[in-house]
């Protein structure tokens, strides 16, 4: 590596991840001015804690996550099937777009899309819309990680398996998705990661009582930046890091399989 891809890393990283630390340093701060460091304190996030409304948003958003990638993985894990093990059927290729469109789109357009939709069939919109778009939004995403994997998988277990008499079924459910595992807890986090960052697709189809986190703290920040909305993004960071680490080490144990 030269000195001049060092200096590119080092510059790319720094653009990347400056401002998130910046962002963890103040949210310790002690001074209620966020440009002004009054010495090391952990108050406010006490206040935090104290914080209903952005704790019940906080809610919202980890249940909407949950039930959003439990969907995704799902409908992901079978799309990835239907792809992977069915090469040749009519519609493939529309199929395939449908299944992968809403990685490409821009998230306002599926946004806008799921409001048109769901105020055509007259579904008010709440916590379950947000689920609705957020599994939508995440399905191409696990249906490419578990794909993925299946295009590595031996299929001469699977073929040995039905050559002994297994039924289809079974050799799905003991031999197909058991080695799938990694790939397919990998994609549901994250879907996880997805759903609960999102902020464009949530803001259209959210309805009264299902604020989710993001999107109370973009209303907040119009109003300006405090170091108590330093530590609830803190707090978010921390989380989504947390879950990229296990799914990034569930991707290379999946690779290395």
């Amino acid at each position: 590596m030269t000195w001049v891809t060092r200096t590119a890393l080092v510059v790319g990283l720094g653009f990347l991840y400056a401002p998130i630390v910046v962002l963890i340093g103040y949210s310790f701060n002690a001074s209620p001015l966020v440009t002004v460091w009054g010495g090391f304190s952990t108050r406010w996030y006490a206040t935090l804690l104290a914080d209903a409304p952005l704790l019940a948003s906080a809610w919202v958003s980890l249940e909407v996550a949950i039930l959003a990638s439990l969907i995704a993985t799902l409908l992901g894990t079978l799309a990835a099937l239907v792809l992977e093990r069915q090469r040749r059927f009519r519609g493939r290729a529309l199929f395939t777009g449908l299944v992968l469109g809403p990685i490409v789109m821009p998230e306002v357009m599926i946004g806008l899309s799921l409001l048109l939709m769901f105020i055509g069939i007259g579904l008010d919109r709440g916590m379950l819309t947000i689920v609705i778009a957020h599994a939508t939004f995440c399905t191409g995403f696990v249906a490419v990680v578990v794909a993925a994997r299946l295009r590595g998988l031996d299929r001469s277990l699977e073929e040995a398996a039905a050559d002994l008499g297994a039924p289809p079924l079974r050799v799905l459910t003991t031999i197909t998705l058991p080695l799938l595992a990694p790939a397919v807890i990998a994609g549901a986090l994250l879907a996880f990661t997805l759903s609960l960052d999102d902020l464009v697709i949530a803001s259209f189809v959210s309805g009264p009582g299902s604020t989710t986190l993001p999107m109370r703290l973009y209303s907040r920040v119009r109003l300006g930046v405090n170091p108590e909305i330093n530590a609830a993004s803190t707090l978010l960071v921390g989380l989504v890091s947390v879950v990229v680490l296990v799914s990034s080490w569930l991707t290379a144990r999946r690779g290395g399989a």
